[in-house]
């Protein structure tokens, strides 16, 4: 029998090996750069392919615009002593004569305490009738009682308190830290003030959205603007209602990422490498650098002005290519904003592939038998 050098075995060996990893296609976690290229319109695919630079990078940086119409920024803040319906009012009565209306003994006050202003703005004062109360500040409405009563004995003096009740009131629900039903006071006449009274917001402040409606209106603002920007801290009126709700804006990660998930924003504003920064990075042995796809249904006018196309018509497949070895290449990762439902790809680099090959040709054992070491099972 003829024996054949044990290098010519070896090598017999890693030709059949080759052989049958081209005719096996490795396990992988999804295309390649060179398969999403070959997918573009220019190659007869249904998604434009652009690689991002400065100019696309402004083109697409569009970010969600929050804001108060302005029926809401130009209502003037509410005078906090005017009496509406539903108030409570307290009232003290002083007479100068002995067995007085209300009173048996000269200076004695008599005291009225929690007299609601009824649903159309009247109160009712013993031997004064019925009153008008609502539209008046507690001076305003001294001043009336004082001169019915004054009808009927002698130099009355009267006093008149408020107490916010249900017809000056907001309701505040959702993220915040003490939902409730809150009274418009002097502290808590602007949206800013009642968010402080009833403790702030209970989710994280860079991703608190406030709503704020008010009928058939309503308008919202991030949390922190209120704070940067005081023409949105609007002056509140009875019966508006707060929502407090975190972001719910999220993208997906796939590929050689540090992990593979919808993912939350965790900012107003989000770059595509604070992205991947949110899921672990890229990996070094496993990810291509040159190859950060994301891909995202993009508005019509937008795509018109990045494939500099003004007959494309409705909303576009795009899919951006992020190259972090390009010069300038994490400056422009740094700036590329991400948008809610975009998906964010990282392509495998050439070398995973070559070192998938090279474990399952050292592993001495067939590629049906590696598929489960490849894969990480």
């Amino acid at each position: 029998m003829q024996c054949f050098p044990i290098r010519w075995v070896r090598g017999v060996s890693l030709v059949a090996a080759f052989g049958l990893l081209a005719a096996c296609q490795l396990p992988k976690s999804g295309p390649n750069k060179s398969e999403i290229l070959a997918g573009s319109t220019a190659n007869g695919g249904n998604a434009f392919v652009v690689e991002v630079d400065d100019r696309v990078t402004k083109e697409t940086s569009a970010i969600p615009q929050f804001g108060f119409s302005a029926a809401f920024r130009s209502a003037p803040n509410l005078t906090a002593d005017t009496v509406r319906p539903g108030d409570v009012l307290g009232l003290s009565i002083w007479e100068n004569v002995d067995n007085g209306l209300l009173s048996v003994q000269a200076g004695a006050a008599t005291s009225l305490n929690e007299v609601q202003v009824d649903s159309e703005g009247f109160i009712f004062v013993p031997y004064a009738g019925r009153v008008r109360a609502a539209g008046n500040t507690p001076e305003q409405l001294r001043i009336v009682i004082t001169d019915k009563l004054r009808e009927q004995t002698p130099d009355p003096q009267v006093e008149v308190r408020r107490a916010a009740g249900d017809g000056s009131t907001v309701s505040l629900v959702g993220g915040v830290a003490s939902p409730g039903i809150y009274p418009i006071e002097r502290p808590t006449r602007t949206l800013s003030g009642m968010l402080s009274r009833a403790g702030g917001v209970s989710v994280g402040s860079d991703i608190a959205l406030v709503t704020l409606i008010r009928g058939d209106q309503r308008g919202t603002v991030w949390y922190n603007d209120l704070f940067s920007d005081p023409n949105l801290d609007v002056a509140l009126r009875a019966g508006d209602r707060i929502l407090i709700e975190a972001d719910t804006r999220s993208f997906v990660a796939l590929g050689a990422t540090g992990g593979q998930s919808r993912v939350a924003f965790d900012s107003q504003d989000l770059s595509a490498l604070e992205a991947l920064a949110q899921v672990g990075g890229l990996q070094s042995l496993s990810s291509d650098p040159t190859g950060i796809f994301v891909l995202r249904k993009e508005r019509e006018e937008i795509a018109r002005a990045v494939m500099g196309q003004p007959d494309l018509q409705g909303d576009q497949r795009m899919i951006y290519l992020l190259n972090l070895t390009a010069p300038n290449g994490l400056f422009i990762a740094r700036d590329f904003v991400i948008r809610d439902d975009d998906t964010i790809y990282v392509t495998e680099a050439p070398y995973s592939q070559w070192s998938k090959s090279i474990s399952l040709i050292a592993g001495g054992l067939t590629p049906l038998a590696n598929v489960t070491t490849l894969t990480g099972g």
